[in-house]
């Protein structure tokens, strides 16, 4: 069978009868099968991904399947899916099934997706290289003694390694683009509120966004149009109305003016042939007839710190709801209430996620809350304006995904402050409320792939995916 890139390909060969979304959905419960030391998938819906699939047969026989059909994704175990367990790759929700379905997947459905299985993240999404998850680590299909980036890190490398057309994932501070950026495809984060979070269980609130993982960014833009929207479950949603993704993709790009942070391309911390790229993306661009400018970006140094002052702040205060008694795990506890909320927390948290808690409860502290909150809320809005100035002085901003290729297995697990600075180029977009595309770039002297990041102002999402489309189809950037 063809290896396939794009929908348009798959839903080619499906009108001509060359294929069938039975065919689609055996290939890859074969190859999931067989990747199975991967550990990307935690659950596969085999039956019911092969009924499903016949269904979808059935409509596009009859002339009335929706726009998404022969789309296979996978689900980030982050992501309510009615009747399914979801676990957000903790003991705590040990045996927790979905009582609902998530806004974002079940507009999927309605266009006749079919989800193949639940795949492996860090636990509660806190991570940068899916190794905190209770069913253990992931590996990268490209080197699999190397991480596939966090949190969304299963989804990343099981669409890398063709074992589903597509993923949905969800980004609080890079967990879509950087693993996108490490097994060499492609991530989106939307604007914040331009997707649903309905159904998406929540590490930081006013961070989390869902976003596709794809091999084209056609595809990203085709899933990306039927999730977004206002969603009445959810009054963080924006009623802005969404454009079509698809057709934006078919305008020509008209010149632009492109930017660069200087303090992040220059920085000493980024990889040599990283840097190397993202210059000669840039020069690339002023090839083409688009204007390059640089800019200062004074606050960098406080992106990362920020970002978690913030996150561990909302993600105790959501975590909270993971006592023991509603649902979930349980500790044997004799004794008091009291005892049998710290007995199951703390036996159904991993380390990664009970330090985050700890973190959150500590800024948010009396004493404290000024010192720490009140101040990080502060930069986190110098951060925006700042951004947003910057945005009216030029149409889109190029970034790295990440300071380097995927990392080996536990090789940071001991430096939390080193595994927290693999966010820093990505936690800016998500501290800002734009869009961000990471767009892989090339291969680096390691065998490894790494990507190149976009970032748009709010809710322009289709001029962002035209320029990624731009850059990804004519391959501007060389193997390094």
């Amino acid at each position: 069978m063809k290896d396939y890139q794009k929908l348009a390909e798959i839903q080619q060969d499906l009108s001509t009868g060359l294929l069938r979304c039975s065919d689609l959905v055996d290939l890859y419960l074969e190859r999931i099968d067989s990747t199975r030391h991967l550990n990307l998938f935690v659950e596969v819906f085999a039956d019911e991904a092969r009924r499903r699939a016949a269904e979808v047969d059935q409509k596009l026989a009859a002339g009335t399947a929706g726009k998404l059909a022969g789309l296979v994704i996978g689900l980030k175990d982050v992501l309510c899916y009615q009747g399914h367990t979801l676990t957000a790759g903790s003991g705590v929700l040990k045996g927790f099934r979905s009582l609902f379905t998530a806004t974002a997947v079940n507009r999927l459905l309605a266009e006749d997706a079919i989800v193949i299985g639940r795949q492996n993240c860090d636990e509660f999404a806190m991570g940068s290289s899916t190794e905190t998850s209770i069913y253990g680590p992931a590996h990268n299909p490209l080197d699999p003694a190397r991480v596939t980036g966090g949190s969304s890190g299963a989804s990343a490398a099981a669409v890398s390694a063709g074992l589903c057309h597509a993923a949905l994932g969800s980004d609080t501070g890079g967990s879509v683009r950087q693993p996108a950026s490490f097994c060499g495809v492609i991530g989106v984060k939307p604007t914040y509120g331009r997707v649903s979070r309905w159904g998406l269980i929540a590490y930081a609130s006013s961070f989390d966004q869902i976003g596709p993982i794809t091999r084209s960014v056609e595809d990203a833009a085709r899933i990306l149009e039927v999730m977004a929207g206002k969603d009445e479950y959810d009054n963080t949603s924006s009623s802005q109305p969404v454009p079509s993704y698809f057709d934006a993709l078919q305008t020509p790009q008209a010149p632009a003016t492109i930017g660069y942070i200087r303090d992040a391309v220059e920085s000493p911390g980024l990889d040599p042939e990283i840097r190397a790229a993202t210059f000669q993306l840039l020069e690339k661009l002023r090839e083409e007839g688009h204007t390059v400018k640089a800019f200062d970006f004074p606050l960098m140094a406080y992106v990362v710190p920020c970002y978690y002052v913030l996150t561990t702040a909302e993600a105790s205060s959501n975590l909270s709801r993971f006592d023991g008694v509603h649902y979930g795990y349980r500790a044997q506890a004799d004794g008091d209430l009291e005892t049998l909320y710290v007995k199951s927390r703390t036996e159904g948290f991993g380390p990664e996620v009970r330090k985050r808690i700890m973190l959150g409860s500590f800024v948010l502290s009396s004493g404290y809350y000024d010192a720490y909150y009140t101040q990080a809320m502060k930069v986190r809005r110098l951060i925006r304006e700042k951004t947003e100035e910057i945005l009216t002085q030029c149409d889109y901003l190029v970034l790295p995904t990440a300071p380097t290729p995927a990392f080996r297995l536990g090789e940071k697990t001991d430096d939390p402050v080193e595994m927290y600075l693999s966010d820093i180029y990505t936690v800016h977009a998500n501290l800002a409320g734009v869009p961000a595309i990471s767009v892989p770039a090339g291969i680096h002297s390691s065998g490894l792939p790494f990507g190149i990041q976009l970032m748009g102002k709010r809710f322009d999402e289709a001029g962002m995916l035209r320029l990624a489309s731009k850059i990804h189809s004519q391959n501007f950037l060389q193997v390094m």
